[in-house]
């Protein structure tokens, strides 16, 4: 038996991202495709890497820290990898934290300047 593999048309269609989104995935080195002519055909490691990749842009990653990472397994293997992946985790967390932090002050404030204005309005209307 053969592995799955998936014409460039169904790797969008699976992982729902656009044809630009995947030409440039290549483009940066995130993604090496079979290539047969002209057409682009994604076998069960690019498939994987592709899982990768779209869990680190949901956790905030950039995309160069993502591809350093999956450098890392090619030349270090696992273990490397894995130890890499606590420290930008550890690290990614910090940053959503503060993210959070900022967020949250905003909110604030934008509710209290919206209680305010809604106060001068009320105020306006009596």
């Amino acid at each position: 038996m053969t592995d799955p593999r998936l014409s460039f048309k169904e790797m969008c269609a699976r992982f729902d991202v656009t044809p630009r989104t995947l030409r440039y995935y290549e483009y940066i080195e995130l993604l090496q495709p079979e290539r047969d002519g002209r057409a682009r055909y994604y076998g069960p490691r690019e498939i994987a890497r592709m899982v990768l990749i779209l869990r680190g842009r949901k956790f905030g990653f950039q995309l160069e820290d993502i591809r350093q990472w999956l450098l890392i397994y090619e030349k270090e293997g696992t273990h490397a990898q894995m130890k890499t992946w606590i420290e930008m985790a550890d690290r990614q967390l910090l940053e959503l934290a503060d993210q959070r932090a900022q967020l949250d002050e905003a909110m604030v404030e934008l509710k209290a300047l919206r209680d305010e204005t809604a106060a001068t309005l009320e105020r306006e209307e009596d």
